[in-house]
């Protein structure tokens, strides 16, 4: 379990309701925030830089709260917890509880409130090109990646020259493997990839053919994921060295969620079966 600092019962008085009058002339709401984050460093050396700062966070609290008017609490709570986290860089998730004590409910009760819990996620993102300037379409994916909001790119492993995979002739690829952090949920993170690929140009015309710009996500947080648009981890995954080599540069110990297997040893695996190994540029 994370360190936590909580904050409770934090009084805002805004203007946010369905009814207009609620907009117009506002009234009480109280918050509730569990931050988790790591506080072994701030508690050893007894410095605020290394912690997150709690007067700062009822500050931002207070700045979204009463910056717009939501209709619905759920909106109002759910733009304040990612203001939260994308402003505290320490605070890995929050649990955030918006208390409505005055909502227009025509009788006797104690409290309305929603609670959400929110947080980033770990995303590990493939990326491939045989088209074109090649090194400049990776670099296309990354940038579009680091420049999407709700992402941060984290980590990328060295380019590796690769032979295609799947059978089409076409020209060699250069691969890599990028970490994000991401607010986004994993359709919506594929949504933010294909764009991306559709602004590189990419066409969709032959199965593992040719392509500008590749890009994939391998993992999810630890999540085993099938949807008719996306399956997490990549199903293929154990059997592309092309995609294990560079991910073994930057978590060689991540584990699969379905066989169990980190990454290193499914490459050192897939080596031993095809007396192969993907070099860097």
């Amino acid at each position: 379990m994370k360190d936590q600092i909580r904050i409770r019962g934090l009084r805002i008085y805004a203007g946010h309701g369905v009814y207009e009058e609620e907009k117009r002339l506002g009234q009480a709401f109280y918050v509730d925030a569990v931050l988790e984050c790591g506080l072994r460093a701030a508690g050893e050396r007894d410095e605020l830089d290394l912690s997150v700062d709690y007067g700062a966070v009822c500050r931002k609290i207070e700045e979204v709260m009463t910056g717009k008017r939501f209709s619905l609490i759920e909106a109002a709570a759910e733009q304040t917890a990612k203001e939260i986290l994308l402003s505290f860089p320490l605070v890995e998730r929050v649990e955030l509880t918006l208390h409505k004590p005055q909502a227009p409910i025509p009788m006797a009760f104690e409290d309305v409130a929603v609670r959400i819990r929110r947080g980033w996620h770990t995303a590990y993102v493939a990326l491939g090109s045989n088209l074109g300037d090649r090194q400049a379409y990776l670099r296309s994916g990354i940038d579009g990646v680091k420049a999407h909001p709700l992402c941060r790119v984290e980590e990328t492993a060295p380019v590796y020259v690769t032979a295609p995979y799947g059978g089409v002739k076409q020209e060699d690829f250069l691969n890599t493997v990028m970490k994000v952090k991401t607010l986004l949920e994993p359709e919506q993170l594929l949504d933010v990839l294909q764009e991306l690929e559709r602004k590189a140009g990419r066409e969709r015309k032959i199965h593992w053919g040719p392509r500008t710009l590749d890009l994939d996500v391998l993992f999810f947080d630890g999540q085993i994921l099938e949807t008719p648009r996306l399956t997490v981890p990549h199903p293929d995954l154990e059997n592309r060295d092309f995609v294990l080599k560079p991910l073994c540069d930057i978590a060689p110990g991540l584990v699969h969620p379905v066989n169990g297997k980190t990454a290193y040893r499914m490459l050192k695996e897939l080596e031993e079966k095809t007396g192969l190994s993907v070099k860097t540029m």
